[in-house]
């Protein structure tokens, strides 16, 4: 599955890293992830998997259930406790960096990038803040990771309140939430290293290359493509960075979701 990628100045020295959303992308089938303990604890036992495989399983049950749950509060009526839970939490996503939901969204299903950035940046420096991303995002979200996974047993001890155990659930996303991370920047950083860089033929090799055995060549897993109407809409830019129609108008445009891309611009 091939990934397509925005990449533009949006403020200053500030770039705007976004996947853009595919509408017609499929969804992962369903029954691939048990609904159930008993239907996990089935899968992994009857199935010989490498210990990987079953966390990543562990991992897409834990979430799944995280969602339905947050799915759950989303729906709950005006003034319920379920309801203030739910604005809660929209406070503490509001503060998860745009640069770690970006690495999220490059899975494991991604097979290739197609990095989309206006003319006016060079190709080589696109490719070199990609590498950056990627690579300060292996080191932080395991870094992260290891601390969220230490929290996790102090904030189960909330369980025996009467209260919902927001500590717990909090910290239970934010392990989530970098093991994501962590895997998109690993897979960022590999798709990167391959990218297109077509070569010219040399008409005096033809006769030397005709009697070497042809090899079958790889495709290359991330491709640089400028584009001219990104960078029409970015005219409009002062030095103050996109304005929120400009940016409106982007997201639009390319399938970017507004509220990533605008923390982009709020970020201090």
């Amino acid at each position: 599955m091939r990934a397509r990628l925005i990449v533009f100045p949006i403020k200053g020295k500030k770039w705007c890293f976004s996947r853009s959303i595919d509408p017609f992308a499929s969804q992962s089938p369903s029954g691939v992830t048990p609904t159930t303990l008993r239907g996990l604890w089935k899968k992994i036992s009857s199935e010989s998997k490498p210990i990987n495989a079953n966390a990543e399983l562990l991992v897409d049950f834990i979430s799944d259930k995280m969602n339905k749950a947050w799915m759950g509060l989303e729906i709950a009526p005006q003034g319920s406790m379920k309801n203030k839970i739910h604005g809660f939490g929209l406070k503490l996503l509001a503060r998860v960096k745009p640069s770690e939901i970006f690495l999220k969204s490059i899975s494991k299903e991604v097979t290739s990038v197609q990095v989309t950035y206006p003319p006016s940046l060079d190709s080589k420096l696109v490719r070199r803040r990609l590498r950056h991303i990627a690579m300060s995002g292996t080191i932080l979200h395991k870094k992260y990771l290891i601390g969220s996974v230490t929290l996790l047993p102090l904030t189960s001890a909330f369980m025996v309140l009467p209260l919902p155990n927001i500590p717990f659930f909090w910290v239970l996303f934010r392990t989530y939430s970098h093991w994501r991370a962590l895997q998109g920047s690993e897979k960022l950083l590999e798709l990167i290293s391959n990218h297109s860089n077509p070569k010219k033929p040399d008409s005096t090799d033809d006769t030397e290359e005709s009697n070497k055995p042809k090899q079958v060549s790889q495709p290359p897993t991330c491709i640089l493509l400028p584009s001219d109407e990104l960078s029409k809409l970015l005219r409009e830019a002062n030095g103050e960075g996109l304005d929120e129609e400009t940016i409106l108008e982007i997201c639009k445009t390319f399938h970017l979701n507004k509220n990533d891309v605008l923390k982009y611009r709020n970020l201090v």
